[in-house]
């Protein structure tokens, strides 16, 4: 009989975690509810090597989150009218253009069609379907609002999905402008400039300062951009594996918190997902302890992770949201704030959406602060070069023409 393992929160809202063994998930689910047990998070031990597993779960990460928001929608639509679940799964699936996807729907269908409840056959593709989705649809079965939970899953993951769109948006040219501008200085240092230098040595005179740089540097290209790619591969190599290991990860995310430009956007991004998603499961009826814990998960940045882990251990034992986000330091004063104002209203589902906007839209002026900034320095930058290099390369043929004259 296969073992599974779990965490989630007990009636109390006490952090519990174990493992249990039953013929599948479904029966998992139902024992622990049967306990009182409110999961976050089910398991399956598997045989299977950790390789194989990687690999599998990488692929079905690949599910576009704009797919994934489109087929909640029309999955919504379809139950708000009275189609029955089955009907409505089998229906997106045969719509949907992307092969992973519509095969991971139609396999939950037949979960569904055998008895299964709808989230404990989405649990069994957890590269699919995140905690937060799971968690979500659950408390929308159990509540009898499942049209309403997949709506505000739907409007949750299209918001995701426009946020990293105008990201990736706004960096494209930035980053497409630096790309070409080292591989255009690379091949005049490597291949274009030494052919001109043999020029300049042949003129049998002393040469002036820029102008032995520009030798010295070309040649330097010339015979050993492969030991530059080289170093390059390792450094990355080791910046990799560096960041593979707890104290690693934890000192890179907190410089990216901090490096000068895009510590602060990272910071206001982090910030805007963490309330929204917050917000998001708040409204949807899960518990506080619960919602920081899928929440913590969701978070790239481990220093955020941590600070959210330490915040719901204050709520365990007994504190409000705003004191322990306060204490951590690490989010914006306005999060603790609006999240004072939450505790005091009633309203901490409104303030915590309210903030998400308010960030959203500060990104929004970040990114265009940013590239206003970047791209004259990009262009400036290209500008010394090109033109150090034409000063390096006219000097000596001015000399040479006025020792003539």
């Amino acid at each position: 009989m296969p073992h599974f393992e779990y965490s989630g929160f007990n009636a109390a809202g006490k952090k519990v975690s174990g493992a249990i063994e039953a013929p599948g998930r479904r029966a998992v689910l139902q024992k622990l509810r049967s306990q009182g047990i409110f999961p976050t998070a089910v398991n399956e031990e598997k045989t299977a090597s950790p390789t194989s597993q990687g690999f599998s779960r990488r692929l079905e990460r690949r599910v576009p989150v704009t797919e994934l928001a489109a087929a909640t929608r029309q999955l919504a639509t379809l139950i708000g009218a009275g189609l029955p679940l089955d009907e409505a799964l089998g229906t997106i699936a045969r719509q949907l253009e992307h092969p992973r996807l519509a095969r991971t729907l139609n396999n939950v269908r037949e979960e569904v069609i055998q008895g299964e409840a709808l989230h404990a056959a989405l649990t069994k593709h957890p590269g699919v379907f995140p905690v937060l989705f799971v968690n979500m649809v659950q408390v929308g079965e159990s509540s009898g609002t499942l049209d309403q939970a997949l709506q505000r899953l739907s409007d949750f993951l299209e918001e995701q999905a426009r946020m990293k769109g105008r990201i990736r948006s706004a960096m494209a040219y930035p980053l497409l402008m630096a790309f070409i501008g080292v591989g255009v200085l690379f091949f005049l240092f490597a291949f274009v400039v030494p052919k001109v230098t043999r020029m300049l040595e042949d003129l049998d005179r002393a040469l002036p300062l820029p102008t032995l740089l520009l030798i010295r540097t070309s040649h330097f290209f010339s015979q050993y951009w492969w030991l530059m790619l080289i170093l390059m591969l390792i450094a990355a190599l080791a910046l990799r594996s560096y960041g593979r290991t707890e104290k690693g990860r934890m000192s890179l995310d907190r410089l990216a918190l901090k490096v000068p430009l895009f510590g602060r956007l990272n910071l206001l991004v982090a910030t805007a997902r963490f309330t929204r998603t917050l917000g998001t499961l708040l409204r949807s009826g899960i518990p506080m302890l619960a919602a920081l814990e899928i929440t913590k998960n969701l978070m790239e940045n481990r220093v955020l992770r941590q600070a959210l882990e330490n915040t719901a251990d204050a709520v365990r034992e007994g504190e409000g949201l705003s004191g322990p986000l306060r204490r951590s330091g690490v989010f914006p004063p306005m999060v603790a704030q609006m999240a004072e104002v939450g505790e005091r209203s009633g309203e901490m589902e409104d303030m915590l959406f309210r903030v998400a906007d308010a960030y959203e839209h500060q990104v929004e002026l970040s990114m265009g602060g940013l590239l206003s900034l970047l791209e004259p320095l990009m262009i400036l930058f290209m500008g010394t070069v090109v033109g150090f290099i034409v000063i390096a390369i006219l000097l000596p043929i001015f000399e040479a023409s006025q020792g003539m004259g």
